[in-house]
């Protein structure tokens, strides 16, 4: 089965929002062709699945899924709860999970960490091949693909098999989808940041006050202040705290050290 081409790609994205449907109707025959059902979440945080434009729930309506107390939109705590949804958090490449542990292509010591007792109740899956998609501000979806039979716990081969090509399409459609539908902009088009608004954040993310900021850069308090609070109109954000995490999703400085 020629899996992975360009026509697929295609397939899965999405132009606008009256496409959504034409696109995760063929994102879920690409699944069914390797005996999986996808399960698509545009933003983990949000208990809201993906819709079509008329407001009609993809995971039911095209994926399958019966709309039950068992489904993963149903529980409220599925986001704090899965390990799937929280080794999403920590990787960026497609994987397969299992009880036995998480299986990528690179040692990752975070998915070792995540609990999976009583895996398959938490998971609502025995096992399946997931695609985290991490957008733009720190979004983050994924695409879970789940096997047709229930029973199945060994994905090594369908991941050997299918992972880089599930992982393009899942990709696709999510960004696509989300890009799609929309939404608040989270800062001004054309916003950017000066040098010394990103060292002065830079400093303000590992903990220096105005003060201390200002010995360090050899500037006045009123000019750090002035720099920050630049900063933070840029971005669109409240206060000091707003203004480095976004700096931080958009790059401009690291929260590790």
């Amino acid at each position: 089965m020629a899996l992975l081409s360009q026509a697929k790609v295609e397939a899965v994205t999405v132009a606008d929002a009256q496409d959504i449907r034409r696109a995760a109707e063929a994102l879920h025959v690409i699944a069914l062709e390797c005996a999986m059902r996808a399960a698509p979440q545009h933003d983990i945080a949000d208990k809201r699945t993906p819709t079509d434009a008329d407001g009609n729930m993809l995971a039911r309506d095209v994926f399958g899924w019966q709309d039950d107390a068992r489904v993963w939109w149903r529980n409220s705590r599925i986001a704090l709860d899965s390990p799937i949804t929280s080794a999403c958090r920590f990787e960026s490449q497609p994987f397969w999970v299992n009880a036995a542990g998480f299986h990528t292509g690179q040692p990752n010591p975070y998915l070792q960490a995540i609990d999976l007792a009583n895996f398959a109740a938490r998971a609502q899956t025995r096992a399946a091949i997931v695609v985290p998609v991490h957008l733009p501000f720190g979004q983050i979806g994924a695409v879970s693909f789940n096997p047709l039979d229930p029973e199945a716990t060994d994905l090594s081969e369908q991941f050997r098999k299918y992972g880089d090509a599930l992982g393009l399409y899942a990709r696709t459609f999510i960004a696509t989808y989300v890009h799609a539908k929309g939404g608040v902009q989270a800062l001004q088009a054309g916003s950017r940041l000066s040098k010394r608004e990103v060292e002065c954040l830079r400093w303000a993310a590992i903990g220096k006050t105005d003060l201390e900021i200002s010995m360090i850069m050899s500037r006045s308090r009123a000019t750090v202040r002035f720099h920050i609070h630049n900063a933070s109109l840029k971005l669109n954000a409240v206060n000091r705290s707003q203004t480095v995490f976004k700096a931080a999703q958009l790059g401009y400085i690291s929260l590790v050290h």
